[in-house]
């Protein structure tokens, strides 16, 4: 069983930054790709970011590109979502999730194991 759990969202202005970190259990996180996804208020879960399980090859939403940027520490089992010069449309439930392959995905069917999410609010 995998366990997936997000922290690091909160409050910020617009043009501030977060650092969201989502720490995994079970010894098969370096294995699999991971990935990032966000969900507003009345809309459906979109792909934000992911990662190649070797950490060399990284992809990213048109909306995010350039701000965001993706990490991951394979020995702390952890993956990394730093998100700079945020605006309001950022706002939404973020939440990581571990890939069904090495590769990088961005179809949410390709993600098998999900975090609970953790909320991040821009104001303006």
């Amino acid at each position: 069983q995998v366990q997936l759990v997000e922290s690091g969202g909160g409050l910020v202005q617009a043009g501030g930054s977060l650092r969201l970190s989502c720490a995994a259990s079970g010894r098969t996180f370096s294995t699999y790709a991971m990935g990032w996804f966000r969900q507003a208020p009345g809309k459906e879960r979109e792909f934000v970011a992911a990662i190649r399980w070797s950490g060399d090859s990284t992809y990213y939403a048109d909306s995010v590109k350039g701000r965001f940027t993706i990490s991951r520490d394979n020995a702390k089992n952890t993956v990394y979502l730093q998100m700079n010069s945020l605006k309001p449309e950022d706002t939404a439930v973020y939440y990581c999730a571990r890939a069904q392959t090495i590769a990088v995905v961005t179809s949410i069917l390709h993600y098998d194991y999900w975090g609970q999410g953790t909320q991040v609010t821009v104001s303006s």
